[in-house]
C-alpha cells in the first residue's frame, strides 16, 4: 500500500520533483498528500500546483515563537493523515516538541554529505574546501539535534574530480534524487527499527 507523505520545502523543490517523478514512474510506492512551505515564492509550489497537490503556506510572522509554528505544522500533518514527513530543502530547523514527539522516527531529511562530517549549511562547499576526495549523501531521521538523527541510508560520491563547490553540489544532487525516492519507497515495504544509534530495516510480512 502506498505510504502517505507530506513534503516540506522552502526552495526549488528538486528532490520533491524527483520523488514525484519516481512515483509517477511506478518506482516509488508513495502518495504525496500535501506540500508545506514557508516561502510563498518557492518554485516547489508550481510543481505541486501542476500535479494537483495541495499547498499549505505557513507564515513565520503570524507566530510569536517557532515552536508555535511547528505546532501548526503538526496540525496540518494530522489533517492530511500523514504517515511520513519528507524534508526536501526545508530551510528551517524543526523545534516544536509536540511535532517531534508525535512524528518521532517519521520525519526524514536528506543531507548532501556523509554525516557526521560537514553538518549544517553549505555541506558541499565544506567538503570541497576541506579537500576530501569522497563525500556523499545521508538520509536520516530528524530529531532535536542539527543533522544528528539516526542514519537511515548513506551513499558515497567521488568528488575528487570536482573543480568547485558548485560542481561538487551538482554531482551530489544527482545521487540525492535517486536515493531519496528509494528510501521513501522503503517505508511502504517495511519499517526501520532503532537499536541505539543504529537503524535496521525489517520487511513487512507478505500478505497471502
Amino acid at each position: 500500500m502506498a505510504i502517505k507523505i507530506a513534503i516540506l520545502a522552502s526552495g526549488r523543490g528538486s528532490n520533491f520533483l524527483a520523488i514525484l517523478n519516481e512515483i509517477n514512474a511506478g518506482r516509488c510506492n508513495a502518495e504525496i498528500k500535501v506540500l508545506i512551505t514557508n516561502n510563498p515564492e518557492a518554485p516547489a509550489i508550481e510543481i505541486a500546483k501542476k500535479n494537483s497537490i495541495p499547498v499549505e503556506f505557513i507564515d513565520r510572522t503570524k507566530f510569536k515563537k517557532r515552536e508555535e509554528m511547528d505546532d501548526y505544522i503538526k496540525l496540518l500533518l494530522d489533517k492530511y493523515k500523514t504517515e511520513l514527513v519528507v524534508l526536501a530543502g526545508y530551510m528551517l530547523i524543526l523545534k516544536g516538541k509536540s511535532l517531534l514527539e508525535a512524528y518521532r522516527n517519521r520525519i526524514i531529511n536528506i543531507h548532501p554529505a556523509l554525516l557526521p562530517a560537514f553538518k549544517g549549511e553549505d555541506a558541499q562547499k565544506q567538503a570541497f574546501d576541506a579537500g576530501v576526495k569522497i563525500s556523499g549523501v545521508t538520509i536520516h531521521f530528524v530529531d532535536e539535534t542539527l543533522d544528528g538523527g539516526p542514519i537511515i541510508y548513506q551513499e558515497a560520491v567521488d568528488i575528487s574530480d570536482c573543480n568547485s563547490a558548485e560542481e561538487t553540489a551538482a554531482k551530489i544532487l544527482k545521487v540525492e534524487h535517486k536515493a531519496y525516492a528509494k528510501v521513501v519507497d522503503s517505508f511502504s515495504k517495511g519499517a526501520y527499527v532503532l537499536k541505539g544509534r543504529r537503524t535496521q530495516f525489517i520487511n513487512f510480512p507478505i500478505k497471502k
